[in-house]
C-alpha cells in the first residue's frame, strides 16, 4: 500500500461528505502535515504515512506545535484507518 493510495482515498472520502481536503505545503515550514480538512465549520489536520513508517522527529516537533494551539494532528497509515478518522469526523454508517 503506498501513501499515495491512502491520501487518494482520504480525499476521495472527504469530499463525498462536501468537505474539502486540502493539500498542506507551507513553504520555509518543513513538517508540516499533508493535508488540512474542511468539514461542516471544522479544521482537521492530518500526517499521511505508509504502513509501518513513523513520523520524522521534526513531524513530530510540529505535531506538538500545533498540540500547544488546540490543534490534533491525525496520523493515518492504513485505508482502515481511514475509514476510522471519517467516522470520527462525521461520516456516519454511510461515509
Amino acid at each position: 500500500m503506498l501513501e499515495k493510495q491512502i491520501e487518494q482515498r482520504l480525499k476521495e472520502k472527504v469530499e463525498a461528505l462536501g468537505g474539502k481536503a486540502f493539500k498542506f505545503i507551507s513553504p520555509g515550514s518543513s513538517g508540516v502535515p499533508d493535508r488540512i480538512i474542511l468539514l461542516n465549520s471544522q479544521c482537521f489536520f492530518v500526517e499521511l504515512k505508509k504502513p509501518g513508517e513513523k513520523l520524522r522527529p521534526l513531524q513530530r516537533a510540529v505535531h506538538e506545535q500545533f498540540e500547544q494551539l488546540g490543534f490534533h494532528v491525525y496520523v493515518i497509515s492504513s485505508l482502515e484507518e481511514v475509514e476510522e478518522f471519517i467516522q470520527k469526523i462525521g461520516g456516519g454508517e454511510n461515509g
